[in-house]
């Protein structure tokens, strides 16, 4: 399995929920609304979940081993410090009247 594009769907800078994710697997297969949540220690990768009739949310997908579920943070949490980099260079570039 291998994980063939990332896109960073929406980029939020209020409360703890940071980005909104889409992976493409394979280029065969789509999961939508990953999210990546800024815990106490550090940026984690949440699947999409909802919630069942007990109030409790369940991951409608997720990685079945340690090795997946290492792969697929790894690989969404570059994706993401790489589109925040590039959102600071623009600031920066911004900041600093632009090119010209």
């Amino acid at each position: 399995m291998e994980i063939t594009d990332v896109k960073i769907r929406k980029i939020l800078s209020e409360g703890r929920l940071r980005a909104v994710v889409s992976v493409t697997i394979d280029e065969m297969l789509a999961i939508h609304d990953i999210k990546v949540v800024q815990g106490d220690e550090r940026l984690f990768v949440a699947m999409p979940s909802r919630k069942d009739e007990n109030g409790v949310f369940r991951d409608i997908i997720h990685p079945i081993t340690p090795s997946s579920r290492k792969m697929f943070e790894e690989t969404i949490l570059d994706a993401y410090d790489r589109q925040m980099a590039v959102i600071a260079a623009e600031r920066a570039e911004d900041e600093n009247g632009g090119s010209e």
